[in-house]
């Protein structure tokens, strides 16, 4: 990995004190970390390669002058402290995967926020406010199936009632898992937050909208609120060759149409709303017989509540319309409901001017993705920066943004967070 990223890197993007070969060692390090067979890493939230991944991480911070503590849920703090050491600003992401998945989703945002810590060291320069480089556990909730595990600890919004169901893939509750990982259930509800004012997030795009517009980094414009509505169509099984087809209450003949003219709904509300369906399940599921039921969950988005909300009532206005024509049943509730978190346009504006000065267009995108910032943004000020991603590839061995993308987000950061600093 080393050599490819080094391979066509520009050296004169180190500067300032940010340095792209250390970078690219940084990188080169974790990613040895967790490798499988089948290619690709994986790092699964509290385990003992997430485990390894931090160590090595924190080795860095306290090489760069960080001191660094630790909450129950894992949740890693470096601190440089400011001329002002009554409150921080901060920036992070996370170091776990999915299974076999690439070497820059969340490790980007960690070793990117770290990096302005040690250019900043570089160049003897003292923040006015404390600085703080987060990693966060368990972004992507391969351990519980419950995403940005760590960040929503840290929030307070893993209640009593999620810890009761948590279990990971060995059977094991967050108790076992925690005493494992050396914490406690009990700490775990007694997480204390830290004295942010603001929190940024460097990240990949894991889309294709960077890359085809020639650009090497973007301004996130909000980060998506997912909710889930659980549909079913309900028909009534038959014979599939002595039911005629003008007497047949067939579920999935509905289903289907319903899934056909969903992609027309979003752009009813909104140029940033999506809707998705990836799963359907089909009862009695047999090849000669008429499906009774077509049960599936609706993946709706947007970076706004309003349109996202609104989004979800059209979704169930066509199902239930679709359900009349075809004389049969039909349910639709949300099961899943998380707020969007839209960036406010004080800090859009401020990235417009980064990158103006460093003569890049200034692009606004949506993240239909989740991540750690929508948890942080639920409370505080926060923005986040993409990355290019090549071929828009993410969750998979084949992940890549350039070396020159990502020591350019860092300029980006480092100068942001300088603009906060000020402030």
């Amino acid at each position: 990995m080393l050599e490819k990223l080094l391979k066509d890197y520009n050296t004169e993007l180190s500067s300032d004190g940010i340095d792209g070969k250390r970078l690219a060692e940084r990188f080169d390090a974790i990613s040895k970390i967790g490798t499988v067979p089948e290619g690709g890493v994986s790092r699964k939230g509290f385990s003992p390669e997430e485990r390894q991944a931090k160590n090595l991480v924190i080795s860095w911070m306290k090489d760069a002058g960080l001191t660094v503590t630790e909450d129950a849920a894992g949740n890693v703090f470096g601190r440089l402290k400011g001329n002002d050491d009554t409150s921080s600003i901060a920036s992070g992401s996370h170091l776990d995967t999915v299974p076999s998945g690439g070497n820059f989703d969340g490790v980007l945002g960690v070793l990117a926020a770290l990096e302005v810590a040690e250019a900043w060291k570089a160049s003897s320069y003292t923040p006015e406010k404390s600085y703080e480089v987060v990693i966060f556990s368990d972004e992507e909730g391969a351990r519980f199936s419950s995403g940005v595990f760590g960040s929503r600890a840290y929030m307070g919004l893993v209640d009593d009632q999620l810890i009761s169901i948590l279990r990971d893939s060995d059977g094991s509750d967050l108790s076992t898992v925690l005493k494992a990982y050396g914490s406690s259930l009990e700490a775990f509800k007694n997480i204390e937050k830290r004295d942010w004012n603001f929190f940024t997030e460097a990240h990949i795009e894991q889309g294709k909208l960077l890359e085809k517009n020639n650009l090497p980094v973007g301004i996130v414009s909000g980060i998506a609120g997912q909710a889930w509505l659980e549909v079913e169509f309900k028909g009534l099984a038959g014979h599939a060759g002595n039911t005629p087809m003008n007497d047949r209450q067939d579920a999935l003949v509905a289903a289907g149409r319903f899934v056909s003219e969903l992609e027309k709904l979003p752009p009813k509300v909104s140029d940033t709303a999506v809707a998705t369906v990836g799963k359907l399940t089909v009862t009695p599921n047999g090849a000669n017989v008429i499906p009774e039921s077509v049960k599936m969950i609706v993946d709706i988005r947007d970076i706004h509540e309003d349109t996202r909300n609104q989004l979800i009532e059209l979704v169930q206005d066509r199902a239930e319309t679709i359900a009349v024509d075809r004389n049969i049943g039909v349910t639709a509730s949300v099961t899943s409901r998380v707020k969007p978190i839209p960036i406010d346009d004080t800090y859009k504006n401020e990235l417009q001017d980064i990158l103006t000065d460093m003569s890049i267009e200034p692009m606004e995108l949506p993240s239909g993705a989740g991540h750690d910032s929508m948890n942080i943004g639920l409370e505080l000020p926060v923005a986040m920066i993409f990355a290019r991603s090549k071929d828009g590839i993410s969750h998979n061995p084949k992940e890549w943004t350039s070396l020159d993308d990502c020591v350019t987000t860092v300029h980006v950061l480092k100068t942001l967070l300088e603009i906060q600093m000020k402030k």
